[in-house]
């Protein structure tokens, strides 16, 4: 067989290798994601926004929360990283960690209680926990998620749980070269006190935040529900 004829083929094969390839990437690329329209706070530790979903929400914001009954919930939460078969089964064996240390609440508190009074029907707050990552100069350790509330229910997303981000949006020997975040992870959340971590109509996991802040374990007064705010 004459290798010249060879050549060519070879070259269309991974040519068109490469634009299926581009096309599959640019195809996921464009899937819809709650964006950022608002920053409600910005420093060096922490990045709270105000997102809009993509798809039509029945929150019912803006809601009242004080910076203690967001502190209050941020403490009851623990989580696991999902993890497929067969590692579930050696990760069941280990106890769930909390989400947030007592500072990193301290922190985030009142900036997240700040933002649900902000929030439209169909928007979320948005926060970022950053700290030095493993390389300071090239990663930061970052802990992100979200919060809203419909109801009675709260609830909290958690995208990464101590995930080394680039800290750069290009690389350092590179400019040309993107260097987009990870994508977010898969995490089993918990919430203590159990009685208090529900399936709301939907099927959806939620804190029941207005029975939770008016128990003894909340350290709130049964007299004092947080309820929404009237615009």
């Amino acid at each position: 067989m004459d290798i010249d004829t060879v050549r060519p083929a070879g070259r269309r094969l991974t040519l068109f290798a490469l634009t299926l390839l581009w096309s599959v990437s640019a195809t996921a690329g464009c899937a819809r994601l709650p964006y950022t329209t608002k920053t409600v706070h910005s420093d060096s530790r922490v990045v709270t926004t105000v997102q809009r979903e993509v798809k039509a929400r029945s929150y019912t914001h803006p809601v009242q929360l004080t910076a203690v009954d967001i502190a209050s919930v941020l403490k009851g939460l623990s989580v696991r990283e999902q993890q497929r078969l067969p590692l579930r089964w050696f990760a069941e064996e280990t106890p769930p960690k909390p989400v947030f240390r007592d500072d990193e609440i301290q922190a985030l508190a009142p900036t997240l209680a700040d933002a649900m009074k902000q929030l439209g029907t169909n928007e979320r707050a948005h926060f970022e926990l950053r700290a030095p990552g493993m390389n300071p100069a090239a990663s930061r350790d970052t802990l992100a998620g979200w919060m809203a509330v419909r109801e009675s229910y709260l609830y909290i997303g958690l995208e990464y749980f101590h995930v080394q981000i680039p800290a750069q949006s290009s690389d350092l020997y590179d400019q040309n070269y993107p260097t987009p975040p990870p994508p977010p992870r898969d995490y089993i959340l918990y919430f203590e006190p159990g009685r208090f971590w529900v399936t709301d109509d939907q099927g959806q996991r939620a804190i029941d935040y207005r029975k939770f802040l008016a128990s003894a374990e909340a350290g709130a007064s049964p007299s004092r529900p947080a309820a929404p705010v009237v615009p």
